[in-house]
């Protein structure tokens, strides 16, 4: 009975050395910023291939816009999204600083205890910025109409699956600029703690402006729903010209939505960091 007692011990104080080595590493990664700007273009590819998966389904406006839920104002995608979040948290997944919950004031606490590490990586005032509001606004009201076809096809269900994933990634990648500018902080102080003291916004979104680099991400990205989103037809052996999302489209995503909020969470960030 020792023996096992004693080699449960060593197994208990092995996992713990290995979560937190996995912790530290983790850590390591998120204030590095090469491995942030790898992150945000491997970000591309998951964020293009949920809007091609979007894509397959018509508009079901009646998703977003009948009430389901007796004594709610909650639409059927409203409620969808708090039922998948609350199930995410109790799993932990919004103990991750890298998460950010739509209905962060509905979350249950987690069932299982965090794997994540303790130490603070982001600055605690602006740890707590939260866009979504934003993201989900120009989601249903600007993208949806530019990825879907007209029409209603009764497939609620999985086309709330299909919306959350898109969101999710949407969030996951412009809440990262909390970290990307936690980074340039500490690379260059002096460059950025005149404006954070002035609170200028303007001259720190100049000093996180550059418009060759967002020039090639437009690019990139349009590049890459050409890519993976052509139809091909085998017997041509080439493309015929159409494409599962306009390419167009995601480079006006990336340019008018998401790199301008990642610039805005960037720069509240920045702002808060010396409180």
């Amino acid at each position: 009975m020792f023996r096992i007692f004693n080699s449960a011990v060593l197994t208990f104080i092995l996992i713990s050395v290995v979560c937190k080595m996995a912790q530290s590493a983790r850590i390591d990664e998120l204030l590095n910023l090469d491995y942030l700007r790898k992150s945000l273009v491997r970000q591309e590819d998951t964020i293009i291939f949920y809007l091609i998966e979007r894509a397959k389904y018509p508009r079901n406006l009646a998703l977003y816009e009948e009430k389901c839920v007796p004594e709610s104002s909650d639409s059927l995608f409203d409620f969808f999204l708090k039922e998948s979040e609350a199930l995410q948290a109790k799993a932990g997944r919004y103990t991750s600083p890298e998460e950010n919950a739509f209905f962060p004031d509905k979350l249950p606490a987690p069932l299982l205890q965090s794997l994540n590490s303790s130490t603070q990586i982001l600055h605690p005032a602006g740890a707590s910025i939260n866009v979504n509001d934003k993201i989900s606004h120009f989601y249903l009201k600007k993208l949806l109409p530019l990825i879907t076809s007209e029409g209603d096809d009764g497939n609620y269900a999985a086309t709330a699956v299909s919306d959350l994933d898109c969101l999710q990634a949407l969030s996951r990648r412009i809440h990262l600029g909390k970290f990307v500018a936690e980074v340039k902080f500490r690379d260059a102080p002096a460059d950025y703690t005149p404006a954070v003291h002035a609170k200028n916004r303007e001259a720190l979104m100049e000093l996180l402006t550059f418009p060759s680099v967002e020039k090639a991400i437009k690019k990139r990205v349009a590049k890459k729903a050409m890519i993976f989103g052509q139809d091909v037809d085998l017997q041509e052996n080439d493309t015929n010209g159409k494409y599962k999302v306009n390419p167009s489209v995601v480079s006006q995503l990336y340019e008018e939505w998401v790199m301008p909020l990642t610039k805005f969470v960037e720069v509240e960030y920045l702002l808060r960091h010396l409180e």
